[in-house]
């Protein structure tokens, strides 16, 4: 097992799930913040959910020689059914990128006032200038990126303990209440899943490079718990300030309002660079799908799928991961559904099956 290589692992998965939902805290307020003390246990759910299905996912990759997220999809249903999943998979990869371009915009006009184009305009030319150096160039930016966003997100968890507000108590999370039917299983799962399926854009061509499934395993391993941690730490910050985050675009931000305009601005720029990842990762995904099914040349397509998501970026940040997220996680689950389904159904009856007809 290579070690570093199991760090790089780590750190592009973090990368490719933190983006503009997470980072910012949005998705962690969608998903998890409203269940009160219930939402750390779904975290750590979805935390067995990552190691569980990615290494499903590596097992079957590695067995069958996959190089995407298309050929995962029509080894595990060859069929019209297969076919509208990868289309509409391949649709959450180019909102994904969508959303992290209207987040770049929201997030700098929040913070700094500024017009919300000059935010797009800035993610869209960073992106292009990484994806064009293809794998390296993902490894390359997350193994930056991540260190330096469990540092800032550690940091602030610090300065939280050293100077608590009047919520920061056992008894007022446990106070709260979801508003609404209480999901929080129902949601853990969505999550889990979702996130396991947007990493699987890099995790299988991955693992068709490196081929080595106790580096890969590792990886994964590694990634989900300190994803986990990040997460949990993000969850508690966000709980003790309920219900004023709920009413932010970027809650993350009005939850380091009491602290220094420096602090702000380290947490703004790592919000910026982790969006950053997540967008060189879709945009990485989707190029690659792109030339292996439509025969369009890689660099061609970066600029295809970049124009087409500053288009729908236009909808607004808020109002494309409300909508969004929750809809793309429910899709995601039968996609993970269907992978389990395939390994430890499907793929067993076709072993027995070629046994009994080679005897």
């Amino acid at each position: 097992m290579n070690i570093k290589k199991s760090l790089q692992i780590a750190a592009v998965f973090i990368g490719t799930v933190v983006g503009a939902g997470l980072a910012s805290g949005r998705e962690i307020m969608i998903f998890f913040t409203q269940y009160g003390y219930k939402s750390f246990i779904g975290m750590i759910l979805v935390m067995f959910i990552y190691i569980f299905v990615a290494k499903t996912i590596i097992n079957i990759s590695l067995e069958h020689n996959l190089k995407s997220y298309n050929d995962l999809i029509q080894l595990i249903s060859p069929n019209l059914f297969g076919s509208v999943i990868t289309l509409l998979l391949s649709s959450l990869f180019l909102c994904s990128a969508s959303i992290i371009l209207a987040g770049s915009g929201a997030l700098l006009n929040e913070f700094f006032g500024i017009p919300k184009w000059i935010g797009l305009l800035i993610m869209l030319i960073v992106t292009v200038v990484i994806t064009l150096r293809k794998t390296k160039g993902l490894i390359e930016v997350n193994s930056f990126i991540v260190p330096a966003l469990t540092t800032v997100i550690i940091l602030i968890f610090v300065l939280y303990l050293i100077k608590p507000g009047d919520n920061f108590n056992l008894n007022y999370i446990i106070s709260i209440d979801p508003e609404g039917p209480n999901y929080w299983l129902f949601k853990s799962i969505n999550y889990g899943c979702f996130n396991i399926f947007a990493s699987c854009g890099v995790l299988i061509p991955l693992t068709f490079e490196l081929k080595d499934e106790r580096s890969l395993n590792m990886g994964m391993t590694i990634g989900a718990i300190v994803l986990t941690i990040l997460s949990l730490i993000l969850n508690f910050m966000l709980i003790i300030n309920v219900p004023d985050i709920f009413y932010k675009e970027i809650p993350l931000l009005y939850v380091t309002g009491t602290f220094s305009r420096y602090i702000q601005t380290a947490l703004l720029i790592i919000i910026w660079l982790e969006m950053y990842s997540t967008e060189v990762s879709d945009i990485f995904t989707l190029s690659r799908a792109l030339e292996k099914s439509f025969k369009i040349s890689y660099n061609h397509a970066i600029f295809l799928i970049l124009g087409t998501a500053f288009a729908i970026s236009q909808f607004g940040f808020a109002n494309l991961v409300n909508f969004l997220y929750p809809a793309f996680a429910i899709l995601s689950t039968i996609f993970v559904i269907l992978i389990l389904y395939f390994r430890y159904f499907k793929s067993a009856k076709l072993k027995n099956l070629k046994y009994k007809q080679a005897r």
